[in-house]
């Protein structure tokens, strides 16, 4: 399979698939026998013309690298991949509705954590997802199936250097909001109403030094166990993307 194809695997995902970018789907493998939960999609590949190709589903698993595939799965062409020039042209060409709310990824390689990132990025309304080019999840099935659809719906960024889109990103009017365990300040203390981007460091390692400085303010999620001193990047990232959200719904 070229590197510009990749499969989406997994009900829902391939139900947004076919709904958003059928024109991009290049084959499309099935167990078979569709279940009642697949009826709205045996319906659009009919309407769509798509043919499929029956696998039995130990076939299907090792064809896609996922047995998380449901007894569906499509293989598309990659979206043209967006980077520093159209994160500079999205951001000059103005938010057409509410403030800029970015999410920024600094090397989270775990692909459940970026999918599950994606998911709730589209859940809470963001308008797009950094990520540095280089040491981040790359858009796997895994990617797919977690993000439920949301992969097709937030725009990705893969940025050359991130420190440096941070630092233009400032320069329109972002502000620039990071967590880290070390800060003093609380993530509830802060005004997310206007022009924001949300900084999540890696999994066990957190943000980068120039990552870490090119950030306005460093923020902490309050603790209030006796065990747990921090969470998963991805539900960090639930808890920030869901307060920005809420400040701007009062």
């Amino acid at each position: 399979m070229s590197s510009k194809n990749y499969w989406v695997v997994g009900n829902h995902a391939v139900r947004t698939l076919l709904k958003l970018s059928p024109e991009r789907v290049l084959k499309v493998l099935s167990v078979g026998r569709f279940n009642n939960d697949q009826e709205d999609i045996a319906l659009l590949l009919h309407n769509l013309g798509l043919k499929l190709e029956v696998l039995d589903k130990q076939r299907l698993a090792a064809v896609v690298e996922s047995d998380q595939h449901q007894g569906i799965a499509v293989q598309v062409r990659a979206k043209s991949e967006l980077g520093d020039r159209e994160l500079a042209q999205r951001i000059d060409a103005g938010s057409s509705s509410t403030p800029w709310l970015f999410l920024v990824l600094d090397q989270v390689q775990d692909p459940h954590n970026l999918g599950a990132c994606l998911r709730t990025a589209d859940a809470a309304g963001a308008h797009g997802l950094i990520v540095p080019k280089d040491n981040s999840a790359p858009l796997s099935p895994i990617v797919h199936k977690v993000a439920s659809g949301a992969a097709e719906t937030v725009d990705i960024f893969r940025v050359s250097n991130l420190s440096r889109s941070l630092d233009n990103m400032k320069q329109k009017g972002i502000w620039l909001l990071g967590t880290s365990d070390k800060a003093t300040d609380s993530l509830y203390a802060q005004d997310m109403r206007g022009p924001i981007a949300l900084v999540m460091g890696a999994e066990g390692k957190g943000m980068r030094r120039l990552t870490e400085q090119a950030c306005d303010v460093l923020m902490r999620l309050p603790m209030a166990g006796d065990c747990v001193s921090s969470l998963n990047v991805s539900v960090a990232t639930g808890v920030c993307l869901y307060e920005a959200l809420r400040q701007r719904m009062v």
